[in-house]
């Protein structure tokens, strides 16, 4: 059965408000879930590890064999050896040359995105500067049960390794005792110091509040189910975290040169995390747009996931014509897509014209899939139009700012005249005195003299 996309011209009348339906996304929060979330929260925050312990033997079905205590669901440093030991070889292979390229990346963000220390002094001898210091403690969420994500493992740790972070400790359910030896393996390449095998709200009480087994942390980043995501949202502030992700998307930009297969395979890259995600394809070209539908036609069939992707599509993805390339990326900007693909023979030209996008794929040959595992750039990006103000998960993440202020004596009097005259103006007498007797001792004549 061919597929159901929805095809727009932004031409048509009505357009900007047919696009602005197929865009909109109420995250929503579900009051049972939050009610839920909110007491399993209080339950972890009074009781600690006992509360850990009854959660995740009810959700992870675990029975007292397997969880006696928290301290028994910590995995030790041989066990994630083991379990990179334990993989194929070219499994291994492609897991440690993704975590390098990760960590290579990073490490260069490290030296260009202003996650350094710096001062100067000024004429006077007054020094201003900043002082970056990273968090001592992080905590990374890794999805469990069905899916395994060691990708996420490398995406979240490596960035938080690189900025410094002293510890980072990772949460991971393992539903019925099963654990992931890639995600394990993950973890001990991105250098992750404690493994705890917990999921759910009641991981993420535990690293907000801190139990007696399981460590506070600073923040806490990485996916997670709905609950999870509640959870995050409810421990800010105790915490500081990454972001609350809505559906994965794709944007794709093309100008009708490349195979329409390749489009129609990365439209389904998206479409086939769940049925809320987002893959849109904009180009002037309708004949290529049938090229497209024609191509997702036949090579659906052969997808695993074909409901998810149909759903997907059908529900929430677009085929759009549009006037030319230029107001592709004028709608671009509005999107403001997680992922965009500038899918062109000149890719450079029509990115100069991008505002607002997580990660830009600039060609035919840079699939967002390479993107998800072993480019380099973080996969944790900015969804549901936050590319607007958000920028993809960095080693600026895991770093905090400190302003530096040493005043000379000239600058207490120089600075001194303005802040007491702007504190006067909003009647702050305590504050312009705190000022101005530095100003009196300095001016006074030295008795000594």
């Amino acid at each position: 059965m061919a597929l159901n996309i929805r095809r727009l011209d932004s031409r048509d009348a009505g357009f900007d408000a047919t696009l602005a339906a197929v865009l909109a996304f109420e995250a929503g929060e579900d009051a049972a879930i939050d009610q839920a979330v909110a007491g399993i929260l209080a339950d972890v925050k009074t009781r600690g590890d006992a509360a850990v312990l009854d959660y995740t033997r009810r959700f992870d079905r675990l029975d007292a064999q397997h969880a006696p205590n928290v301290e028994a669901l910590e995995l030790r440093a041989d066990e994630l050896d083991r379990a990179l030991d334990g993989l194929e070889p070219a499994r291994r292979h492609a897991l440690e040359t993704a975590a390098a390229r990760v960590r290579a990346f990073h490490e260069k963000q490290a030296t260009e995105s202003g996650t350094h220390s710096w001062q100067y002094t000024e004429a006077d001898g007054t020094m201003l500067g900043q002082k970056v210091t990273p968090l001592d403690r992080v905590g990374i969420y890794v999805p469990g049960g069905k899916a395994a994500y060691p990708s996420s493992v490398l995406m979240n740790a490596i960035p938080a390794s690189v900025a410094g972070v002293r510890e980072i400790v990772m949460v991971v359910p393992t539903p019925g005792g099963v654990r992931n030896d890639l995600v394990l393996a993950a973890a001990r390449l991105g250098r992750v110091d404690r493994v705890f095998t917990i999921g759910g709200a009641q991981a993420v009480g535990a690293l907000a509040y801190g139990t007696r087994t399981v460590p506070a942390v600073d923040k806490i980043v990485g996916p997670g189910n709905a609950y999870v995501a509640c959870a995050k949202r409810r421990v800010f502030g105790t915490v500081g975290i990454d972001m609350i992700a809505g559906p994965s998307e794709i944007l794709v930009i093309c100008d009708g040169t490349t195979d329409p297969r390749w489009v129609a395979m990365d439209l389904f890259s998206q479409a086939e995390h769940d049925e809320l995600a987002q893959s849109i394809l904009l180009c002037p070209d309708a004949a290529y747009l049938d090229a497209v539908q024609a191509a997702a036609d036949a090579l659906l069939p052969t997808m695993p996931r074909q409901a998810v992707i149909r759903a997907s599509l059908e529900g929430r993805g677009a085929l759009i014509q549009v006037r030319d390339m230029a107001e592709a990326c004028a709608i671009a900007n509005r999107i403001a897509p997680e992922h965009l693909e500038i899918s062109a023979a000149a890719p450079a030209q029509w990115a100069e014209q991008i505002r607002h996008a997580g990660a830009i794929f600039l060609g035919r040959f840079s699939s967002e899939s390479l993107g998800d595992y072993c480019a380099g750039p973080n996969h944790v990006l900015p969804t549901s139009r936050t590319a607007r103000f958000s920028s993809p998960l960095g080693v600026y993440d895991f770093i905090k700012r400190s302003s530096l202020i040493q005043v000379s004596e000239q600058g207490a009097m120089t600075l001194g005249r303005i802040a007491a005259e702007l504190a006067y103006g909003e009647g702050l007498q305590a504050h312009a005195r705190s000022a101005e007797l530095r100003m009196e001792t300095l001016a006074a004549p030295d008795p000594a003299a």
